[in-house]
Order: C-alpha cells, then structure tokens, then sequence
C-alpha cells in the first residue's frame, strides 16, 4: 500500500503542535477567563431578573393601591353624581358607627346593615374591627358595598374579652372600638359639620325610617326598640301635650339615670365635639355602658322624644342565632373545610 509521506508528516506535526499548545501556561488563564465570562453573564442575567422581579411586585401592590382609591372614588361618584337622591345638602351627616367581631355570620349581618344602609341619605359608615389588623373579609366587604365608609380595628383587651363558653352578658363588647370610632370622629370632623352620632351594632334590624328621624336631632334624640331588655319592646315615655319625656319602661336596672339600650339613642355631632372627653369605660358596671356615656354629655330634660313620641318601632335586636356547625368540626379535624376557597 502507497504512504503519503507529506501527509503523514503534516499530520504528526499538527498532533505535536496541539500537545504544546495544551502545555502552554497561558490556557488555564484563558480556561479560567472564560469560566469567569461565563459566571458573570450568568449573575448579570439573574440580577437583571431579580430586579424585574421586584419591579413587577412594585407594579402589583401600587396597582392594588390604586383600584382600592379608584373604588372609593367610584363609591363617591356613585353617592354624590349619578344618586342625587341619597344626598340632601341640607341634611346631617349620619355617622354610623359599627364594631364587628370574626364569626360565621359576621358578613351575612354586615350584609343585613348594608343592604338598609344604601338607602340613607348623607350617610358615613364607621366600621371598627375588633381585631390586631383590618381583616381581608371585611375590606373586601366593604370596598364592594357601593357605602362611605371609614374601616377601624383596635383589638379587645384580653382580660375583657368574652370565651366562648360565656353569656354574651357577661362582659362588654364594643366599648375600644366606639371609642376608636369617637376619637376618629373628633379629630376629623369639627362643630360647624351638621352630623349626627349613631351606634349601629351589627346585630340589629333598622328600618330606613329611623335614620330620617334622625335628621330631626338637636342634641340628642330617643326612640323605642324592640325586642330587647326582657320586653316586646323598651321605650322612653312621651308626653304627648309637651312632647317631653317623661319617664322609661325598662324592666332590667329601670333606677340608670338612662335606662336606654344602645340602638335607643343618637346624638348631634355638636354634642360628641364639643365633650371631647365623653367615652366608654370598661369601669362602668355590666349593663351601664350607656347610661355611663349619656351621663357625661347630656341632661334628662334635653332628650327629644322622636318616632311620633316614642310609640313607632323602627330598630329591632335581633341578635342572629349562632349556627350549629358540628358537621364543619368534623370535616375540620379531618383537614377539610366546606368554605376552602369560598368567602362565606
């Protein structure tokens, strides 16, 4: 067989020359210079990322902010521009305030009071969570309410908070979140604002007739309420010549110098303002949580007999039932939920 002997050679000569270009120092310099090149690409392309990641979380919480502050300008628009009846420019503003507590039928009630409440005129909805931080359940709430409102949390102090094996009489609810609310009140509003104070709780029925009785307050205005204090109903009585109050029905403590449940009574936002010391106390004995905060603002003889003179009914407490839940519990212990993924 024939041998090319250049190619031979040639060939040899190239094998020889790669073997000393191998050998050479300066290839691990130039490995390493291209490990290096490669590494930093490799951290230019993550830090690139890192920061369009953070740019997109920026993006996603201003652009909650601004549909939470686009919502309320559309609740605005909605109240004042496109529902001209539910405003009366020559009317009080009703400030309702509402404390509300975590349970299963804490949106249902909140829906009962939104429903009726879309039907005031001039109406502000001070809603104050009993609670470390505002819940996502009742922001979402009430972002779609179509309301004005002002959303509060101040928690309970433990020693005053209720078990869930204790009567709901046994200690007061509500009293750090009205004075949440009241204290909010007073550091926004001022004397010349035409307001009235009203103390809705969220388990209550009212009917849009007493807040158009409410329009008529001067100082402070009293009604009957139904269904509470141990009676069909508990009412102050009226003198119908005078149109003064002269006595209460109460069964329950009638000697409190205001025998008065706390959906009974509202008060002109002239009154709250100007007793700016006037609060709820958690010293005050069970049961004299109104009479303890009337005391400080007002006298018997102011009080204004309203919804014809006390004899018309038009606010209801009705306290919703707990619901029986044991099938919940079962599924509960066996790390299911009827509600997963479902706002109830």
């Amino acid at each position: 067989m024939a041998v090319d002997t250049e190619s031979l050679i040639a060939s040899i000569e190239y094998k020889s020359n790669m073997r000393n270009i191998w050998r050479s120092p300066i290839v691990p310099f130039i490995i390493l210079a291209t490990i290096m090149t490669g590494l930093y690409v490799v951290y230019e392309n993550r830090t690139k990322w890192q920061h369009i990641e953070e740019s997109l979380n920026n993006l996603i919480n201003l652009a909650s902010e601004q549909h939470e502050l686009i919502n309320q300008l559309y609740i605005l628009n909605a109240q004042t521009s496109n529902s001209k009846e539910l405003v009366n420019n020559n009317g009080p503003i009703i400030f309702a305030i509402t404390p509300t507590f975590k349970r299963p039928s804490q949106k249902a009630e909140l829906t009962r009071l939104a429903q009726t409440f879309l039907h005031i005129k001039n109406f502000h909805w001070i809603i104050v969570e009993d609670s470390n931080e505002r819940t996502k359940l009742v922001t979402n709430f009430l972002s779609e309410s179509g309301l004005i409102y002002h959303h509060l949390n101040v928690a309970t102090p433990r020693n005053f908070k209720l078990k869930k094996s204790d009567p709901h009489w046994k200690k007061p609810r509500g009293i750090a979140q009205r004075n949440a609310a009241l204290t909010w009140i007073r550091k926004n509003y001022n004397a010349t604002t035409n307001g009235v104070v009203y103390f809705a709780d969220d388990d209550n029925t009212y009917s849009v007739k007493l807040f158009k009785e409410m329009e008529k307050i001067k100082v402070i205005g009293v009604w009957p309420v139904g269904l509470v204090g141990g009676l069909m109903v508990e009412r102050p009585i009226c003198d119908n010549e005078t149109n003064k109050v002269t006595g209460f029905n109460a069964a329950w403590k009638p000697e409190r110098i205001f025998p008065i449940d706390m959906a009974g009574f509202a008060l002109n936002l002239k009154v709250v303002i100007e007793k700016k010391d006037a609060m709820f106390s958690y010293a005050a004995p069970n049961g004299y949580h109104e009479t303890t905060l009337l005391e400080q603002m007002v006298t018997r003889d102011q009080l204004e007999p309203l919804a014809d003179c006390c004899t018309k009914v038009y606010v209801w407490h009705t306290r919703t039932e707990p619901p029986t839940l044991r099938d919940e519990q079962q599924l509960i212990k066996k790390g299911l939920k009827s509600d997963a993924n479902i706002e109830v």
